[in-house]
């Protein structure tokens, strides 16, 4: 990668506005980001982040820093893109964000395939819930998203490459895991664990049940839960049912510790979709990833 490696951990400390994330999304040990951040602090003379409250936040100069270190990384990412294609490959970063759930579940079957294709593309991934991942893409902290749930911003680019059913899931040992179907009255007698506010996966739960006659503040809404393993454990645990998606759970309906209990009525099918930035199709490793995505 052309891009200098202390700029690189700074812009990843600065997007994320964590040096714990930052780690995580280099695959580095929290130590070294924080190493590199100071060499580069020293390097510069001048303090890049303010570090004294909970979250890590930007200094005047951090902030000025950023601009130019996200026009060094999107010229590294061009440079090396278009030198391999002159010899006909593929090659330089790809920057995905994702909802949480995608991440999880879908997004590493649809990654190895591009890999196969473009093993000279360096792939990173950053997740989050929709709103986040929309927010990110504004930014230029990623270059293409893969989320659930709707978006409505005109520079926003969606398409949909997927449709992912959702159900209603008990705990095995539950009574209802017994039952062939439940009528959509009697879901406020069970305790819900749900995803948090702003998530995708939230607001599709919420329109169909709108759409189904069943109003959200009937129900018994226990715990909200930011990533949808937290809600799989969650019912695993006896605490709850959740609405999660199907293809997170296959291991858990196999071994039966979780039940997929139908709702009468009540049929949620939701589509994953790509998002970028509202214009033509992107060149290099992001083209890519599009052109795979849509064949």
């Amino acid at each position: 990668m052309l891009e200098n490696f202390r700029l690189k951990v700074f812009r990843m400390v600065a997007e994320q506005a964590s040096f714990r994330k930052a780690s995580e999304v280099l695959n580095i040990t929290q130590p070294a980001v924080s190493q590199q951040v100071h060499a580069l602090e020293s390097e510069l003379g001048t303090t890049l982040f303010d570090r004294s409250g909970n979250r890590v936040q930007l200094t005047p100069a951090g902030m000025r820093l950023l601009r130019y270190a996200r026009r060094v990384a999107v010229l590294a990412a061009e440079t090396e893109s278009e030198l391999a294609g002159m010899q006909g490959e593929v090659a330089g970063e790809l920057r995905l964000g994702s909802s949480t759930t995608v991440a999880q579940f879908i997004l590493p079957q649809l990654l190895a395939r591009f890999r196969q294709f473009h093993p000279r593309v360096k792939i990173s991934v950053i997740s989050g819930n929709t709103e986040w991942a929309v927010e990110a893409l504004l930014k230029g902290s990623i270059m293409m998203g893969v989320i659930e749930g709707p978006v409505s911003n005109a520079e926003v680019y969606r398409r949909k490459i997927l449709d992912d059913r959702m159900a209603l899931m008990v705990p095995g040992s539950h009574a209802w895991a017994q039952l062939k179907s439940l009528p959509l009255e009697r879901l406020p007698e069970i305790p819900l664990l749900m995803r948090e506010r702003g998530s995708g996966s939230r607001r599709v739960v919420e329109s169909a049940l709108r759409r189904a006659g069943m109003r959200m503040s009937r129900l018994n809404i226990e715990m909200e839960l930011d990533t949808t393993g937290a809600i799989i454990a969650g019912i695993e645990a006896g605490l709850g049912a959740g609405i999660v998606s199907l293809c997170a759970v296959p291991k858990e309906l196999r071994l039966g510790t979780i039940r997929a209990l139908p709702v009468e009525g009540l049929d949620i099918v939701r589509p994953i979709s790509l998002i970028r930035r509202a214009g033509p199709m992107p060149e290099g490793p992001a083209g890519a990833f599009e052109q795979m995505l849509l064949s």
